[in-house]
């Protein structure tokens, strides 16, 4: 597991400094894909260098930006690399620094490792089930394994709780969101909190301990949520579906997930 984590990490740093050139020169080459969400050439770049590396392993990929694979095809794979090569794009956009390269490898529909690098904050989330999850600060794309796992503190780490702090998209904060915020805040014992951040941030404030819900009521896909998910079990938490007690799974027919709570 260590080595295919270390492949992972590997290609998401690749991915990142790609989406970083595309970043630093600002022509984001902006598209509107079908469901109306955007593209632009860094999404493109990072597919393309992530794919080159994960392919090595032998181990079948699905990416956002390579997603016509028919379930036909997929459905009997035992275990697959997915990818979301630039989560976040919107974030991307308004350089905010709030996006991520996510990448999961999902075996029998769980995600049994997950890396999540978001390379304007610097900052590296990574876990498995075998050896729990962790992060790392001032982590550059020029980065190696050996380089980040001395530096890698495990998750969760201890935080001293004074409220109830709820995690919720920047981009997406719909009526539901915040209804059940409104829930919270009516049960809770403590003062809720809510912070806004974008991307697969949101699953990894949770893991990390800083937040200590995340709940998502509009629509995300697999490859949105698949490494996150990763990091949130290994650090011993659970992504459950709305109103019942069984996590997301990977690989479905529909690649849509359904609105899920982080805790």
């Amino acid at each position: 597991m260590l080595q295919l984590t270390d492949t992972a990490i590997t290609a998401a740093l690749a991915g990142a400094a790609e989406i970083m050139d595309v970043y630093d020169n600002h022509d984001f080459q902006v598209q509107t894909k079908e469901d109306n969400s955007p593209l632009t050439i860094a999404d493109l770049r990072a597919h393309n260098i992530i794919k080159s590396h994960l392919k090595r392993t032998g181990i079948p990929i699905l990416s956002e930006e390579g997603a016509t694979i028919p379930y036909e095809e997929r459905k009997d794979w035992s275990r697959f690399w997915l990818v979301d090569p630039l989560d976040g794009t919107k974030e991307f956009i308004k350089r905010n620094g709030e996006f991520t390269v996510n990448i999961a490898l999902i075996k029998k529909g769980i995600p049994v490792l997950g890396v999540v690098y978001a390379p304007v904050l610097q900052e590296i989330y990574y876990g498995d089930f075998e050896n729990g999850a962790f992060r790392a600060q001032h982590i550059s794309p020029v980065e190696t394994p050996d380089t980040i796992s001395p530096r890698a503190e495990k998750l969760p780490l201890p935080q001293e709780r004074e409220t109830l702090n709820v995690v919720a998209s920047k981009s997406h904060l719909d009526k539901e969101t915040k209804n059940y915020i409104a829930h919270l805040e009516q049960t809770s014992d403590l003062p809720v909190k809510t912070v806004n951040i974008g991307s697969s941030l949101k699953l990894c404030l949770v893991a990390l301990g800083e937040a200590d819900i995340y709940p998502r009521f509009g629509p995300t896909m697999e490859w949105d949520t698949g490494a996150g998910h990763a990091v949130v079990k290994a650090a011993g938490k659970r992504v459950l579906q709305v109103d019942r007690d069984e996590e997301l799974v990977y690989n479905k027919k529909d690649l849509l997930n359904p609105f899920f709570v982080v805790k």
